[in-house]
């Protein structure tokens, strides 16, 4: 089975799985979120992680998602699952928005990663764009 986390900073990475459930019905139930709160060091945090990691098998495929690459709460995670010994098998992923979440979500039990990894980044990019509208001349409208 393979599992998406999502890490934030504040509670990003909990509404965007909200979002998510809309979409992937039952198969929420692999999705995790978990953020670092305002006034919460590093430390609870990364207690906080470890028992949502105590929770998932240790032969489940993980997929993260962070906000930021670099920040505290991925820096944290990633820590964490190396002592674990469960980085390396692991695909991270910086930069996350809904596009990004809701591919990783649908292909991590059929994609290869590095399949999964070039899906969803594609579509993380190609997601973000300026929004325009368009107005017809009032000249071309028939009355």
């Amino acid at each position: 089975m393979s599992y998406l986390i999502l890490v934030s900073h504040g509670r990003f990475s909990e509404g965007l799985k909200d979002a998510l459930s809309m979409f992937v019905g039952d198969s929420i139930h692999t999705v995790k979120a978990i953020g670092l709160q305002s006034g919460e060091d590093t430390i609870s945090f990364g207690n906080r992680f470890e028992s949502l990691l105590s929770d998932i098998g240790l032969d489940a495929d993980l997929v993260v998602l962070g906000d930021i690459i670099g920040g505290s709460p991925l820096t944290t995670v990633c820590n964490i699952l190396e002592q674990a010994g469960r980085l390396s098998t692991t695909v991270v992923l910086g930069g996350m928005n809904f596009p990004m979440a809701l591919n990783a979500a649908i292909l991590k039990d059929t994609s290869s990663s590095q399949d999964l990894i070039s899906a969803t980044l594609l579509e993380a990019s190609s997601a973000v764009k300026q929004f325009t509208v368009h107005h017809e001349d009032d000249e071309d409208e028939e009355i």
